[in-house]
């Protein structure tokens, strides 16, 4: 079963997702009840690793997903190792093509679908990140590229064209 725990305002996008459970963390913190995770996709950083062992079971892991963890978390994961069931997971992503083709795959068969919030020209990227920056997004931001053709208008065969 799958637990997702988000605003009041993507209760209903988190469950058109496929949770099973939706918590919604204005009104309930799921650190502080009864049901117990094996595994924890922590993408905000906002519970201590404390909080989360609560709510684990015995061998449950904690996985951040924010890029907040930094050398701290991955000091004392490593430090607690030996002495703790319930564990810490640095996961660092190296996509492969092969992934890459996979996953394209999963997306043109509908098996998976990716949540895009705003989509954004190329030349607004400032403005994507600020959204970004606000935390706020219900998804992913994308930052769609001009065809070629119209980037290098006047341009002649084998022409290098910089700006």
């Amino acid at each position: 079963e799958v637990t997702g725990v988000c605003s009041t305002r993507h209760v209903e996008l988190v469950r058109t997702l496929g949770a099973d459970h939706v918590i919604d963390y204005t009104q309930e913190d799921f650190t502080q009840g009864d049901t117990r995770y094996d595994v924890i996709l922590d993408n905000v950083g906002n519970h201590s690793f404390a909080a989360y062992r609560r709510v684990l079971t015995p061998d449950g892991i904690v996985q951040p997903n924010t890029g907040h963890a930094g050398m701290g978390y991955v000091i004392r994961a490593a430090l607690r190792a030996p002495f703790m069931r319930q564990q810490g997971k640095l996961f660092v992503a190296t996509p492969t093509h092969d992934d890459l083709v996979v996953l394209a795959a999963w997306i043109e068969a509908g098996t998976i679908t990716p949540v895009m919030d705003k989509t954004y020209p190329f030349d607004e990227a400032r403005e994507a990140l600020a959204y970004l920056a606000q935390g706020h997004a219900r998804g992913k931001v994308v930052l769609t590229m001009a065809p070629a053709q119209e980037m290098f208008v006047g341009a002649r065969a084998g022409e290098v064209v910089t700006g």
